[in-house]
């Protein structure tokens, strides 16, 4: 059966998912800590995989646990249309940073249910494994190995700040399926997401249309000098790691300010030994996120931050800078694009084109897909945080947006078959 002309989400139905799985990893302050591969990460995979199946559809898992939803189609033949973004969280998350994309694809399967719609391809809801980076850097690194951008080794001996291994903890909650992550071929991906920045509350929009990512660049920087005594060092004779890191740290934001107003530079880990108070610090790791819409930018802001960090180095402490992650700027598809703006204006939602500042993981996607974004907005632009806001109604628009995007690419590519 069609779908009627106002087909329309279940606001509550979708709120409550929301809320309900708010509670794996809830935090004091009203925000979730749910790192990846963690115990709690993987009771909210569970929940995800009973709900799903409850809808009717088919889970099943690949070997960097990337899930995968699946409604069956007329034609089960053909590649899926997918919804996917991502339900882990940074230590200090939100509620709907990830989370509003894996459940409103959740929801419109539950919608389409509900009206007894046939799809001609199946439509799937994804869970991409390890978004955040916030545990094992870098990014998006499970998109990134279905996208042929990492290898499985690669992401298997990633490790978070205690040594443990990325493919250790997958084995260890279960989730390290049988498929080979890429095998999984897809007719097309959309992701609604919070747009973490201010631009579509401050211009009064309820739905972005997303047409690209920006460039960014992540770096490790290790800088080693001289543990001594506080109390017997005299300052000339000092090698201190941590008063070169902080003229370092000054100087990210500097080399990023030169090319404002689209560059951005973040110091936003930093780790100090011993730690202790009367020694002067003989290391000091921090990293380093610099990120503009130009690849050229990206790679100009390297070279200067390189050539600052050895010259405040020099004479005094030792300074590795490693590049740990590359994602250049992306384009997404342009009838996905399109397929999102039809929609919104189909119901009248106040729209905009916009590029994405953060990353996501439709970046990688796009290598093997045609992919696009829809973003709502959230409260004051903040996201990463405990403090995250978005409303109800808002959110309820980009799922809205997100089951007429995926209806009309079905459709699109069942008369372009039809055709031939």
């Amino acid at each position: 059966m069609n779908p009627p002309a106002n087909v329309a989400v279940n606001a509550e139905r979708l709120w409550a998912a929301i809320m309900e799985t708010a509670k794996f990893g809830a935090t004091p302050k009203g925000g979730i800590k749910r790192l990846t591969l963690t115990d709690l990460d993987k009771q909210v995979r569970d929940w995800f995989r009973a709900a799903c199946e409850a809808a009717g559809c088919t889970v099943t898992i690949d070997d960097m646990g990337n899930m995968f939803a699946r409604r069956p189609g007329r034609d089960n033949a053909l590649p899926p249309i997918a919804m996917g973004s991502h339900l882990d969280t940074q230590p200090t998350g939100g509620k709907f940073d990830g989370i509003i994309g894996v459940l409103s694809g959740l929801e419109v399967l539950r919608t389409l249910n509900d009206l007894q719609v046939e799809t001609n391809a199946p439509i799937e809801v994804i869970n991409w494994t390890n978004e955040e980076g916030s545990r094992f850097a870098p990014a998006m690194l499970c998109s990134g190995v279905f996208a042929g951008v990492f290898d499985r080794a690669y992401a298997d001996s990633r490790t978070d700040r205690e040594g443990k291994t990325f493919g250790a903890e997958l084995d260890r909650i279960g989730y390290r399926g049988t498929e080979q992550a890429g095998a999984h071929k897809l007719g097309a991906h959309f992701e609604l997401h919070i747009e973490q920045g201010p631009i579509l509350e401050a211009e009064g929009k309820t739905i972005g249309i997303v047409t690209g990512v920006q460039g960014m660049r992540w770096f490790e920087v290790t800088v080693t000098g001289a543990e001594s005594h506080a109390g017997s060092t005299p300052m000339p004779l000092r090698h201190d790691a941590m008063v070169a890191a902080a003229r370092m740290i000054q100087a990210v934001s500097d080399v990023a300010l030169r090319h404002a107003p689209l560059a951005v530079g973040t110091v936003g880990l930093v780790e100090c030994r011993p730690n202790s108070r009367n020694v002067v610090p003989g290391e000091v790791f921090f990293t380093i996120d610099f990120r503009h819409p130009s690849d050229s930018v990206v790679a100009e802001m390297e070279i200067e931050i390189r050539e600052q960090i050895q010259s405040i180095a020099s004479g005094v402490v030792q300074a590795n800078v490693e590049l740990v992650w590359d994602s250049p700027a992306v384009h997404f598809d342009a009838d996905c694009i399109a397929a999102v703006a039809s929609a919104a204006e189909a119901q009248g939602y106040p729209a905009r084109k916009i590029v994405s500042g953060p990353g996501h993981d439709s970046a990688y996607i796009a290598r093997v897909a045609p992919t696009s974004m829809i973003f709502v907005p959230c409260e004051g632009g903040l996201s990463h945080n405990e403090a995250e806001k978005t409303e109800p109604e808002q959110v309820t628009a980009g799922a809205n947006v997100l089951l007429r995007a995926v209806l009309a690419t079905d459709q699109r590519f069942a008369e372009r078959a039809a055709t031939g």
